[in-house]
């Protein structure tokens, strides 16, 4: 009797924590021999990490700042102040990127989050990065509508020059699905804040559709990878292709229900390629492919909050699927927010425990 209720309890509890029925669970990897070092902890709320074409390592913090860290020897330079944020709950400054071409275009891409009550917004600006100060600010795009919660806001310029915008559904689910609302989108402008003519609907800069709160984008492969915030189940990795709704909040993770079953035939829904239940809100994601670490060849990296770790997410040849997975870092720095690489293949991440927050670099012993 005491062996049959075990084998009853394994099983409920494996079925309680795994709602995805669909997707393969990914094989073991090896470890990789890496050690990190914590370049600086006088930060509150990093949001962006960018190691930029000077070496230094551009960041965010929520509250407005965005300054320059040197990682070799550890002095932050405050390059500017956005004084029109509002850091509400999790909204503030997030996002930025910078031009491909910095030298010859020295513009600095960022998404903040301004206002209050039924007035908190989000915007896209470009600024013009002249003398080591920020002039000539661009508003690209206004009024995305922002909350206190679920505000995506991951930017990222693709090789073609089109600038990418994650948003979430700013606690207002419907309206992911809404293509007339810039919520729970991605989306796809020119770098002058055009709307590209080749996006999915004519004058509408949607990409995407039937997001929750995406906080990770990157390219790779010919392909755009995506890390999303589920409930309190399904986060996501997705591979995310033109036009196609993404779910949200009809479906949750992979199309396992009936009702969800009827959704997603009627509605071009695009499934994860990986989901986890219970959550680890995974956040900034990167695309690793250098020798320095080989371990990590071939491999998306993924940084979690609620999860306290990276993870590592093997991908085929193909880019197409994620073949095993392995976790570093498992609560040895808290919640980690952003990430990015060096060309030499060093990787940094930043964490967002709201008090003494780091970055720190990740490199091969």
């Amino acid at each position: 009797m005491k062996i049959i209720f075990t084998l009853f309890f394994i099983v409920f509890f494996l079925s309680a924590c795994e709602k995805n029925t669909n997707n393969e669970s990914p094989g073991a990897l090896p470890d990789a021999d890496i050690k990190t070092e914590v370049l600086t902890q006088s930060l509150k709320f990093p949001w962006e990490i960018i190691y930029g074409p000077d070496n230094f390592i551009w960041f965010t913090e929520r509250a407005g700042k965005i300054s320059r860290l040197n990682p070799l020897n550890g002095v932050i330079t405050l390059v500017h102040t956005i004084a029109e944020v509002n850091s509400l709950g999790e909204g503030g400054l997030l996002g930025m990127a910078l031009h491909p071409q910095f030298s010859s275009n020295p513009y600095v891409y960022v998404v903040y989050d301004y206002g209050s009550g039924n007035s908190y917004k989000g915007k896209v600006v470009r600024f013009t990065f002249n003398n080591g100060v920020f002039v000539a600010p661009l508003v690209l795009l206004d009024q995305i509508p922002a909350s206190s919660i679920h505000n995506g806001s991951r930017l990222l310029i693709t090789p073609d020059l089109k600038l990418l915008i994650t948003t979430g559904d700013a606690n207002a689910a419907a309206q992911a699905q809404n293509t007339g609302s810039l919520s729970g989108k991605i989306l796809r402008l020119n770098l002058d804040g055009s709307i590209p003519s080749d996006n999915p609907l004519p004058n509408n800069p949607l990409w995407t559709y039937g997001h929750r709160n995406p906080q990770g984008l990157v390219q790779a492969n010919n392909k755009l990878y995506s890390s999303e915030h589920g409930p309190d189940n399904d986060d996501e990795i997705n591979l995310i292709q033109k036009g196609r709704n993404y779910g949200w909040s009809n479906v949750e993770g992979f199309c396992n229900t009936a009702v969800e079953k009827d959704f997603c035939a009627l509605n071009n829904i695009a499934e994860p390629m990986m989901n986890w239940t219970p959550t680890i809100a995974p956040s900034g994601l990167t695309y690793y492919n250098s020798d320095y670490i080989p371990q990590w060849k071939n491999s998306l990296l993924v940084v979690a909050l609620k999860g306290s770790r990276l993870l590592q997410l093997k991908l085929d040849e193909g880019g197409s699927k994620i073949t095993a997975a392995r976790d570093f870092l498992q609560n040895q720095f808290g919640r980690l927010r952003a990430i990015c690489q060096s060309p030499e293949g060093k990787v940094y991440v930043a964490t967002s425990n709201g008090t003494n927050d780091q970055i720190i670099e990740i490199s091969a012993r």
